[in-house]
This record gives structure tokens, sequence and C-alpha cells, in this order.
């Protein structure tokens, strides 16, 4: 079977190391799909679910809040400040920082704050929607 090394890190930790067929996540200019000998590559990724097809057909959701992609012809990189397991997202969590953002977007009191609360609102609208992404494929 031809597989791809995946590697997907954190600030804080190696979130998954495995083999897979497949690997989709989202780049800045779209979704990226990832097959074993893909072209060399390194671009950054911004926030959203990334679906690794493991080698034995099972899929391993990731949430990352944006990063750095690097793939080579038999290793895929990820490399996210905040990456979370897909079973580890949390939606009550989620739902409480996304109204906190939508909260500060409020009463930004200059541009820096306001491009700050629009970011973290961005993240988070991210994470909901890869947690409903999750949920769904369960």
């Amino acid at each position: 079977m031809n597989t791809i090394h995946v590697d997907v890190v954190s600030a804080e930790e190696s979130i998954f190391s495995g083999e897979a067929r497949f690997v989709a996540l989202p780049g800045e200019t779209g979704e990226l799909g990832i097959y074993p000998r893909h072209t060399p590559l390194i671009t950054r990724i911004k926030a959203g679910s990334v679906r690794i097809e493991k080698a034995d057909g099972t899929e391993e959701f990731v949430f990352v809040a944006g990063g750095v992609l690097e793939v080579q012809p038999h290793c895929v990189t990820v490399l996210s400040d905040t990456a979370i397991r897909g079973k580890d997202l949390d939606d009550e969590k989620a739902n409480a920082a996304k109204a906190a953002a939508e909260e500060a977007l409020k009463n930004a009191k200059n541009d820096i704050d306001f491009a700050s609360a629009q970011s973290e609102l961005a993240v988070m609208a991210a994470q909901i929607a890869a947690l409903r992404k999750y949920r769904q494929k369960k």
C-alpha cells in the first residue's frame, strides 16, 4: 500500500504521527489534498480541520489555528501554535470563546484591538466548524 508519513505538531506537543493514504487541510488560498509522492511544497495554512485518512482506512481529525505545511514526497509536516485532536474539541469552550471574541470586537478601542478580536473570532468560528465536521463523520 502506498502511504505518506504525517506529523501534526503544536507548540505544546505532537498531536499525530503516523502513516496515511491522504491528507486534506485548509491552505491560504483553498483546500489542499496531499497524496504520497506529492511534489515538495511549503505554504501557510489557515484555521480549520486537518483530515488524515490513515493507512488502515480510518480517519483522524485535528483542528489547527493556522500554521505552516511542509510536504516532501514521503512526509507531511503540519506545524501550528494551536492544534487540537477532533475528539478533544469542546463545544462549550469554543462557543464561550467565540462569544468573548464577539464582545471584544464590539468593545475594540483601536485598530489593533479590532484586528486581534477579528482574528480570534475567525479562529473560533473555524474551530466550531471543525467540531461540527468531526461530529458528522463519527
